[in-house]
């Protein structure tokens, strides 16, 4: 490290910083290297001329199942095998199976989920779906990914078709660990916003102590948070009352988390009630903050649409910005508070930001970096308001109180949300009386995660779809 490379001078990131690395070997290779990958394509060798096509058609069929995520029908293999016949005469057994290979990438079996409705069936026609497309729509839902091979057989042997089968491969994929992982990954990171903590990079010389490796243990917090309540069948106002979270040294040391070491992750209690639920973790407070400054408006507004379903509705126009008030007053700075107060006196602004500011003030002892304060600027944080229905809040405590008096707001917003990352699509008002049904079913299960799932497996709009209608069948095999 050069001298002057650590530090928060004017120009000096706080970042550490490597010169160069060599890479020597590997020597005197020859041939191409045997690794995990190339084991799991050739599960078989010929050892003869006439063994090499009955063993790339074993092997086609077993690789061709899970990219198309079905079996494997007649047109299918001899598609494939024209491929396969191409590469061998151009370099033997392996380039055939390459060629082959490299054609089901190609394919739109492999690329999209493609869920085709029967030939009877009219355009606008509600069909049940097939049972094939049915096991790629579950283990896409709750894995993220392909359905592994028990799945497959249960849909090709009609297991699928009645709704007791159906709940039991969706209980069998729900206890798998994957589907903790997977479901806080993808559905969770999406619903949360959590790709927007990418955006924020809080001022270094204000905060010099945060860096990407902070930023990842945030972002990873709130993943293994999420990854915990599904694997242990929580309820989802854990969300926001949990009294625990799971952190390792570096974000234990940023939220004041004595006798944490190491880079794993663990299960740590809360020492008092100011930091319960998602509320209190560093990723939704960074998120939603400036790189300079706190944003009650942007904290509210997460509060609002995450929660509650209810965006506020665009700025109008000319509306001055919250850069032009003033910053200081005298030889005094301003509190963000204080120059929101300045920014809403105006009339157009006040109908929303009477709404908005209160939930977000309500989170004013975080800083930019989730990190408590009691100061703003040299002066005391005040984050007393009043809610538009005149509930009075002071603190994060206040507002998680406030939330759960609309508790049945949250748990409807909670299954559309969920419904629609299980459908692939948006849920429209013809879905609402299936999410009100479901949100009802819940509640005789304490609101436990497993109860929204199966609600929504065992629900008309999963088993089905409509005939014309774009929607899943068309979406890459990747997307949720």
């Amino acid at each position: 490290l050069a001298d002057g490379q650590m530090g928060i001078g004017a120009g000096v990131t706080t970042l550490q910083h490597l010169q160069r690395v060599t890479v020597l070997g590997p020597f005197d290779v020859t041939g191409i290297s045997d690794n995990p990958v190339r084991r799991r394509v050739f599960t078989c060798r010929p050892t003869a001329p006439d063994e090499e096509r009955p063993c790339a058609r074993a092997i086609i069929e077993r690789l061709g199942t899970r990219a198309y995520r079905r079996p494997l029908d007649e047109s299918d293999f001899q598609g494939l095998m024209r491929f396969y016949d191409v590469g061998v005469a151009d370099g033997g057994f392996e380039q055939g199976v390459r060629t082959a290979l490299q054609a089901m990438l190609a394919s739109p079996h492999f690329l999209f989920r493609m869920e085709q409705a029967p030939d009877a069936v009219a355009s606008g026609e509600a069909y049940r779906l097939a049972d094939i497309d049915l096991a790629s729509r579950l283990s896409f839902f709750l894995w993220g990914s392909v359905p592994d091979q028990a799945l497959i057989d249960a849909a090709t042997q009609g297991k699928l078709a009645s709704s007791a089968g159906l709940r039991t491969e969706a209980q069998r994929l729900l206890d798998d660990p994957r589907a903790g992982e997977a479901l806080a990954q993808r559905f969770a990171a999406q619903w949360l916003r959590l790709q927007d903590l990418e955006k924020v990079h809080p001022d270094a010389l204000t905060y010099p102590y945060y860096d990407e490796t902070l930023a990842e243990a945030m972002h990873r917090e709130t993943e293994v948070f999420f990854e915990h309540l599904v694997s242990e069948d929580r309820s989802i106002f854990d969300l926001l009352t949990a009294d625990y979270t799971f952190v390792n040294e570096r974000l234990a040391r940023h939220y004041g988390m004595p006798g944490v070491t190491g880079n794993e992750f663990r299960r740590v209690q809360y020492a008092d009630a100011s930091r319960r639920g998602l509320l209190g973790h560093g990723s939704v407070l960074t998120l939603t903050s400036h790189p300079d400054r706190t944003s009650p408006v942007l904290r509210g507004k997460w509060v609002l649409e995450v929660f509650l379903g209810s965006p506020p509705p665009p700025p109008p126009p000319d509306v001055p910005a919250f850069e032009e008030t003033d910053a200081s007053e005298g030889d005094r700075f301003l509190t963000v508070r204080e120059r929101m107060e300045q920014h809403r006196a105006n009339p157009t602004c006040n109908s929303c930001h009477r709404v908005i500011d209160p939930v977000g003030l309500a989170l004013e002892n975080f800083d930019v970096t989730g990190a408590w304060r009691t100061k703003d600027e040299g002066n005391p944080v005040d984050p007393v308001g009043m809610l538009y229905d005149g509930t009075e809040m002071a603190s994060p405590e206040d507002l998680r109180n406030a939330l759960l008096e609309r508790s049945e707001v949250i748990v409807q917003v909670f299954t559309e949300n969920l419904m629609a990352y299980a459908l692939g699509r948006r849920v429209e008002y013809f879905d609402m009386p299936t999410v009100r049904a479901i949100a009802a079913a819940a509640a005789d299960r304490d609101y436990k995660i497993s109860s929204f799932v199966m609600g929504i497996v065992d629900s008309p709009a999963f088993r089905m779809a409509e005939a014309g209608v774009v929607a899943e069948e068309q979406q890459p095999a990747g997307s949720p």
